[in-house]
């Protein structure tokens, strides 16, 4: 494919500011990478490859929703020549750049507005996500705690790609993919916000997470949320994992209210991957790890379409 070739060679070749224009056209409605049945699903793709054109500290949305978003203080020098899956050739690497100093200079990816980013508006009012990603583990996690003045202090999670809710700080979400402690034990879950300033739920990996994400190793993760019926599921590599519920209450307020449930109507704050405030305001569970092929929907997809989608892109 003409776009892909260009925008690889112009990674490789180190010329990312000078992307050239046939790389900057609107994507393609039907997207070779992306599984036909799950198409119409689609809200947002960024594969790390495509530089806004004249911002290459920007990454250009192949998804139908047009949603940019910033490299973080590193800008272009996070796009790196290592694909995770075959029809890839670069990634980013996103990582903590200074851990005993209290700052924000972390190297992470996305987008904030106090207003709302309307081009996410498939999340407004929505009865289930889908967040996916591809995710390679290149140091230590989680990092040490920045905020603290203990040196033996970190943070009690790592951020790998999520969708903020309506009123976020740049932290709260509405659907995210992370690693975080889960009564002392770290593993990978999907937590999920249906109502905005409310509870949280969280469907935690019963498997230890070093071994769902082993160094250097890229590894395909998705999470679905159904904010309707209160479902939560993981998978690695196109398979469920098993895992549980944190909570045995009702976080998300659906227990005697009328259906369908759905999120609040109000427009994500944006989105963050590989660490909190997107803004950049404050360091928070920076990922030591590169990152490749993000795609969000705005529908909790089935066990079998996300098997054909990892398929699509592993073999």
């Amino acid at each position: 494919m003409i776009v892909r070739r260009v925008a690889a060679a112009a990674l490789l070749g180190g010329a990312l500011a000078a992307v050239p224009a046939q790389a900057q056209a609107a994507p393609h409605k039907g997207r070779p990478d992306v599984f036909p049945a799950l198409r119409h699903s689609l809200v947002a793709y960024w594969d790390f490859e495509h530089p806004v054109e004249g911002a290459p500290a920007r990454e250009r949305d192949l998804g139908p929703s047009g949603t940019d978003i910033d490299l973080v203080n590193g800008g272009a020098a996070m796009r790196v020549p290592d694909g995770a899956h075959r029809g890839s050739r670069g990634s980013i690497q996103v990582k903590q750049v200074n851990p005993q100093v209290a700052g924000n200079d972390d190297w992470k990816a996305g987008v904030y507005s106090e207003s709302g980013v309307p081009t996410l508006r498939a999340f407004n009012a929505a009865r289930g996500a889908t967040v996916m990603g591809w995710f390679k583990m290149t140091g230590v996690n989680p990092s040490p705690n920045s905020n603290t003045a203990d040196p033996d202090d970190r943070y009690n999670a790592t951020g790998l790609a999520g969708v903020l809710s309506g009123d976020s700080n740049g932290h709260d979400v509405r659907a995210l993919l992370e690693i975080i402690d889960v009564q002392g034990t770290q593993r990978v879950v999907a937590l999920g916000r249906r109502i905005d300033g409310g509870d949280s739920q969280t469907f935690a990996a019963s498997e230890d997470w070093q071994k769902i994400l082993p160094p250097d190793t890229w590894v395909f993760l998705a999470a679905t949320f159904d904010f309707d019926t209160g479902a939560m599921a993981l998978y690695k590599n196109g398979r469920p994992l098993p895992g549980f519920y944190t909570r045995d209450d009702d976080p998300w307020d659906l227990e005697g209210t009328p259906g369908p449930h759905r999120t609040s109507a109000t427009d994500p704050r944006g989105i963050k991957i590989g660490g909190s405030f997107p803004q950049n305001t404050r360091e928070q569970n920076p990922c030591n790890c590169r990152i490749d092929s993000v795609m969000l929907f705005n529908r909790p997809l089935t066990a079998w379409e996300i098997q054909r989608q990892y398929r699509r892109l592993a073999r």
